[in-house]
């Protein structure tokens, strides 16, 4: 590692789902995309809750990641409009246009929901959920559409990510060492908070992290599939760890060839869909070694 943070257009990206073993359909979706002429990666995973009331979730998921790149991309554009690259580092035009950004920030999952809403309501009118069109006193039951959303903007100075439900980010830094960010322990149970919830953008959290020379290497993102097939939290952070180590062995051609049966493996043990995007910091490997997965 160099100790400088990369351009995004230098950052490798990394993406896998598989159907969860009990499961007819996957409710997962996920986007990994470079944008703004690849200086910035807009990363998201959504998970469809799936029971009986939430028979439309996949649909749910699909409009919460389309709508997650649509604004997130908007912020990403503006983001990397702020930044010279060729302006010093102690450039305070860039640290003025960060107080303009985080307000942005805050204000993404407001506009994400209003658009999520939007789609839904407008799929729900034409086609009820339940049978018989909502009264517009009521407003409409967009239960059956119920997702959580997890999303992340990377360009080369700026690191931010949003979170609304159960699923994980994890960050690694410049040495590869794994923290999730927004974190909040282990889940205590099937209950989620969902953007089908009124006002659901109240409960999203935010990681906002301004970019220096010691940039992260790696940003995962996962469904909760993912570290539910974990005993801890410390195995689906090894796990994390070991990705981004097999990244740099064996390069990411080959770790998004072996992602399908590392995450097919994990799922066996969650029983859950599970999904992974990320993107690393571009190496080469750095030799034949073409052993297993990480370990579970």
């Amino acid at each position: 590692m160099t100790g400088v943070v990369a351009p995004a257009e230098q950052w490798e990206l990394l993406e896998g789902a598989v159907k969860g073993a009990a499961k007819k359909h996957s409710q997962d979706r996920c986007v990994a995309r470079r944008i703004a002429d690849g200086r910035a990666v807009v990363l998201a995973v959504a998970d469809g809750h799936g029971s009986a009331p939430h028979f439309r979730s996949d649909l749910g998921a699909r409009w919460a990641v389309e709508e997650f790149l649509a604004c997130a991309g908007e912020f990403a554009h503006a983001a990397v409009g702020h930044d010279d690259p060729d302006a010093p580092e102690d450039d305070g035009r860039w640290w003025q246009a960060l107080t303009e950004l985080r307000g942005e920030a805050r204000r993404l999952p407001q506009q994400i929901s209003h658009r999520w809403l939007q789609r839904a309501a407008l799929h729900d009118a034409n086609s009820p959920a339940h049978g018989r069109p909502w009264r517009t006193d009521a407003g409409p039951d967009l239960t059956a559409y119920g997702t959580t959303l997890v999303g992340a903007v990377l360009t080369r100075r700026l690191l931010v990510c949003w979170q609304l439900g159960d699923g994980d980010i994890v960050v690694l830094d410049a040495v590869g060492t794994p923290y999730t960010p927004l974190y909040t322990g282990p889940d205590l149970g099937d209950e989620t908070d969902s953007l089908c919830a009124p006002e659901a953008w109240h409960r999203a959290r935010c990681h906002w992290q301004p970019l220096t020379r010691e940039g992260p290497s790696g940003v995962l993102l996962s469904t909760d599939g993912l570290s539910k097939s974990f005993t801890d939290h410390q195995g689906f952070l090894d796990f994390a760890a070991g990705v981004h180590g097999r990244a740099h062995e064996l390069g990411m051609p080959a770790v998004q060839n072996r992602l399908p049966e590392w995450l097919a493996h994990a799922a066996q043990f969650s029983g859950d869909d599970t999904t992974l995007v990320g993107a690393f910091e571009a190496v080469g490997p750095l030799g034949p070694r073409t052993d297993d997965a990480p370990t579970v």
